[in-house]
């Protein structure tokens, strides 16, 4: 029997696994070296190595890339602490990111919107930072992952892996910094573009609701079926007419795709979203179209309750404000 899950993940499973381990390591060498541009590819080449791994952290989730569950929660965990996610366990994040297509909402267990409206420097610090494309509310998600067992009882119980883990990665980049504090600081820039890189692409997948709830409470279905999913779900691909350059972000970008198959593999979503939507579906929003909402609603997305509205014609992106708060690697 097969390792993976299906023959034909071999090879691009592999490459992928490999790639995002060996681009991680590449990275941090270039990122020591005194010339500024091996320096700015090392740089680049983490991120993307941690893009990369947080995707197979998604289909480590859906049990898309090994045959056998284990093998799928040991490749989570191993891309997890590359990605920088690992303070939560891989299963805390597969049954939070799992209950968000189960229940058509998006569902996160920690308010950081009624957070910024009781602190009020940190949401001026907050609003300032975005205005510079400073992914606050991304850094404000990731922190709260480690914070809040050290500070609230109900979550003392995941307290000892998130002292574990901050203790090893601590280890981690204190050796770096004593090796190389050139790397030990891009390394930081690297994981703020990371942040960046994972919150455009979320922020554009859906209409839906967001409930702030606590990790096994359930939210009311209020009619949402699978017509509701379909049609408050969007695809962002990075290109049409060039498919390769979806590779960037593992196909990730065909969200229509894969919420009506979540069992596909990452690398057969292209064929499946030609064989649903064909070319050119209304689900589809060109990139160019977000990175102008994006920029242009920075502001308005941190505190607003509604992601906006996907309108008709070549601007219909326009009025998509977007997602705060929405990662599967945060919303434990």
């Amino acid at each position: 029997m097969s390792l993976f899950r299906e023959p034909a993940g071999a090879l691009p499973n592999t490459l992928a696994l490999g790639y995002a381990v060996c681009a991680y390591l590449g990275g941090f060498a270039l990122m020591a070296q005194p010339h500024w541009l091996a320096a700015l590819a090392g740089v680049l080449l983490t991120t993307h190595a941690m893009v990369i791994a947080a995707y197979l952290v998604h289909e480590a989730a859906h049990y898309t890339l090994f045959r056998a569950p284990a093998h799928n929660r040991i490749a989570g965990e191993s891309m997890s602490w590359i990605a920088g996610s690992a303070y939560a366990s891989f299963e805390r994040i597969r049954h939070m990111h799992l209950r968000y297509p189960r229940e058509r909402a998006d569902v996160t267990c920690f308010d950081y919107q009624a957070f910024l409206r009781r602190h009020g420097l940190v949401r001026r610090l907050t609003y300032a930072s975005e205005w510079m494309h400073i992914p606050a509310v991304e850094i404000l998600m990731h922190a709260q992952v480690i914070l809040r067992p050290m500070l609230e009882r109900s979550q003392r119980a995941h307290l000892p892996r998130v002292l574990t883990v901050l203790a090893v990665r601590g280890a981690l980049l204190g050796l770096l910094a004593w090796i190389s504090p050139q790397a030990a600081i891009l390394y930081l820039v690297s994981y703020t573009l990371l942040l960046v890189v994972l919150n455009f692409f979320d922020a554009f997948h859906h209409t839906f609701d967001q409930y702030f709830v606590e990790a096994h409470v359930p939210v009311p279905m209020n009619g949402r079926d699978r017509d509701y999913e379909q049609a408050n779900t969007w695809s962002n691909v990075i290109s049409v007419r060039r498919p390769w350059l979806n590779l960037l972000t593992l196909n990730f970008g065909y969200h229509n795709a894969h919420h009506e198959r979540a069992a596909v593999p990452w690398y057969a979503l292209p064929a499946l979203n030609r064989e649903l939507f064909g070319e050119a579906t209304r689900e589809l929003l060109p990139l160019p179209a977000l990175l102008r909402t994006y920029h242009r609603n920075r502001l308005k997305r941190v505190l607003d309750d509604d992601y906006g509205q996907v309108g008709e014609g070549p601007d219909r992106a326009d009025s998509f404000i977007g997602a705060h708060g929405v990662s599967f690697l945060t919303v434990v």
